[in-house]
């Protein structure tokens, strides 16, 4: 389904390819990227960061230039590229903002989908949850540090 969202005064193109997949798999403005939704009980959580698909090179541009053709709807990602970023060693700030609150330590055992930091963006707190089970090796923030889109925040193993 392609749906029209308007944030600020912006307006994004966001086509959602499976809404039962997990990851749902997501194109926001020609840019793919991944939604992890996590049960429980109360308001579901996520965590979005781009696909591998979607990750870009310093000499790519990270979205199609508006004048460029449209080059098609690309296949999703294969199960073992979720199995890379699910196996990652670092959690990256899936958007740009500034961290609300942190929920681990250096040496602290997490489960996937555990409370690992909050950042804030737009007046929005986003819940920044584990993909797999680890060891915390390293929190690179603290609370009200500006953070970059792809910054590492925490790192485990």
């Amino acid at each position: 389904m392609i749906y029209r969202v308007k944030v600020e005064n912006r307006i994004f193109t966001v086509e959602v390819k499976n809404i039962h997949a997990n990851p749902v798999i997501a194109v926001v403005d020609g840019e793919e990227i991944e939604i992890w939704p996590y049960g429980g009980g109360g308001p579901k959580a996520y965590q979005v960061r781009p696909t591998e698909a979607a990750k870009s090179t310093a000499d790519e541009p990270a979205m199609p230039k508006k004048d460029s053709a449209p080059t098609g709807r690309e296949a999703p990602p294969s199960p073992s590229t979720n199995a890379a970023l699910a196996n990652s060693a670092q959690v990256q700030a899936p958007i740009p903002g500034v961290i609300y609150t942190i929920a681990v330590h250096p040496g602290d055992e997490v489960a996937p989908g555990q409370e690992l930091c909050v950042i804030e963006a737009m007046k929005m707190k986003n819940v920044i949850r584990a993909t797999r089970s680890g060891t915390i090796t390293a929190v690179h923030v603290s609370p009200g540090q500006a953070v970059q889109h792809r910054d590492v925040l925490i790192e485990y193993a």
